[in-house]
This record gives structure tokens, sequence and C-alpha cells, in this order.
């Protein structure tokens, strides 16, 4: 895989904290511990009906007793600014506590707000502190950030051998992104023998789930012929799935997709070309 693509490669976090904070509040609103139920559920209601004021209310009292779910729905009031200014220090406050109780998801959260710097500034030794405790906790996740800051460097020690072991536990889990970066650590020989039948094996389980990622890297294994016999076809159709997939957020992964595709192209007769994009037209998620 070239340099300028494995770069282009990091899996894309830019607003991750946005959706994991909606996943969250969902999970928060769907019920209470017994002992705080009644209360809670008149604290979602009123969240439901719009009635900000009385569901802070609610949530308030209820974190202030250490409800962790509380806590975070607490937060969330306060970074969305309903039922009062939105202020992120505070919200970030609530978090914090929900955190340090072991809320995973919020462990979660906060790293990815300190590793991106939205809401808190920028530390990336906290942030690798808050994975941690999430990763700890078997949130695939939260391995991943991990495995991922000790590949780069950030917040603690660069050890591809420590990346690789948070690589493969969230790969092992069936998490896509985490085999797609554990398919780079083979295929790159980084804090691993280099071992391109690794690589594929990995990649391949996440580019079944569908990852763009996994596809393009699938691309240039057959493009090079790095572990697989050289096959245009193969790698033609590739990356074609992976253009189709790649976010709006990936435009400069998917441009540099493009550029191989055209490549690939070039290299192709016109019956191969057709033959690969049926070959992506049949393909289906599992295969």
């Amino acid at each position: 895989m070239s340099s300028a693509f494995l770069r282009i490669l990091n899996i894309h976090r830019i607003g991750v904290q946005r959706m994991i904070a909606s996943a969250l509040m969902a999970l928060v609103l769907l019920g209470a511990q017994a002992v705080v139920a009644q209360t809670f559920d008149e604290a979602k209601a009123a969240y439901k009906r719009g009635d900000y004021a009385v569901a802070l209310e609610a949530f308030r009292n209820l974190a202030e007793q250490g409800d962790t779910r509380a806590q975070f729905a607490l937060g969330s009031m306060y970074a969305e600014g309903k039922g009062v200014p939105q202020d992120e220090a505070e919200a970030v406050r609530w978090y914090r506590r929900a955190g340090e109780e072991g809320l995973v998801g919020v462990q979660l959260l906060l790293g990815t707000m300190y590793d991106s710097g939205q809401g808190v500034p920028q530390d990336y030794a906290e942030a690798a502190r808050w994975y941690r405790l999430a990763a700890e906790q078997g949130d695939a996740r939260a391995q991943v950030n991990l495995g991922y800051m000790y590949s780069q460097g950030r917040g603690v020690s660069q050890d591809y051998t420590e990346a690789l072991s948070w690589f493969r536990r969230a790969a092992e889990q069936g998490n896509a992104k985490g085999q797609t970066r554990l398919g780079i650590m083979y295929e790159q020989g980084y804090g691993v023998p280099e071992d391109y039948a690794e690589a594929l094996r990995w990649y391949r389980q996440a580019a079944a789930q569908d990852n763009a990622f996994a596809q393009a890297s699938l691309g240039f294994m057959h493009y090079l012929g790095k572990g697989v016999s050289q096959d245009y076809v193969q790698a033609h159709k590739w990356f074609s799935l992976a253009i189709s997939r790649f976010s709006s957020f990936e435009r400069d992964s998917q441009e540099r997709a493009v550029e191989f595709l055209k490549k690939v192209e070039s290299k192709m007769t016109p019956d191969q070309i057709v033959e690969a994009r049926q070959l992506a037209r049949e393909w289906k998620p599992g295969q």
C-alpha cells in the first residue's frame, strides 16, 4: 500500500462524539434502575415532550445522588443547551463524574473530546487515559482508538506491540475498524513480522462488513500482488466498492482510490473491466 494512501487511511473520527452522545442519550432514556424508576420515568417523559426544565431538575436530582446515566443526561443537556444556556465546561464536569464511576460510553466520549479538542482543550494524554478506561472494560471502539494512540505516539510512547494488542482485541470482537487496523499492522510489519496472508485475512473480514478502507486495501493487495496473485479484475472490483462507500468526510481517501482505479483500468482489457464492474454490482456484505 502506498505511504500516501496509508496516511489517508486513518480511521475517520470527525463528529464521533456527537454520534456517541446521541446513542447514549437513547440508552439513558430507555429506563432507570428500579430504585429510581418513577423519577427517571418522569424525567424521560419530560425530555421527550420537550419540557426541558422539568427534565433538567429530575436529572440533576438523580445525578447528584450518583446515577451515572442521569449524570450523562445532565451533561448532554448542558452540551446541547436544552433547558439551560449551553455550557460545555459544565457538560464535561458531569461527563467526567459519570466516566469516573465507570460508564463506558462516557469514557469513550471523553476520550474523543480530548483527542479532537472539541469542548475541551486538546490533550492526547488525557484522551488516552479515557480510552484506556473504556478499552479495559472491553469497548471495541475505545480499543481501536487506544491502539491508534500507541501506533502514532499520541499521549503515550509509540509502541507498535501495544497498538497491535489493542487492535487485535477489537478485531476479535468483530470490530471492522479494528480488523482493518490489524490488517495494516500485518501488511506493514508494525509490531509483528510482515505477513500478507494474515493482512488479507483481516482485510477480508472488515471488507465483508462493508468497511471502505478495508475494501480499498484489498484493491491494493490485488493490484500489487501482495499475498495473492496479481489480479486487476479483483483490484478493480474492490476499488469500485470502496469508492462507492467512502463517506463525505472521507473525500481524500475516496479520491485516492479513484486514482488507483484509473491506474488499474489502464492495464485492463475492455472485457476485464466489464467483468470487474459486474462483480462489484453483484457483491453483497458478508461475502
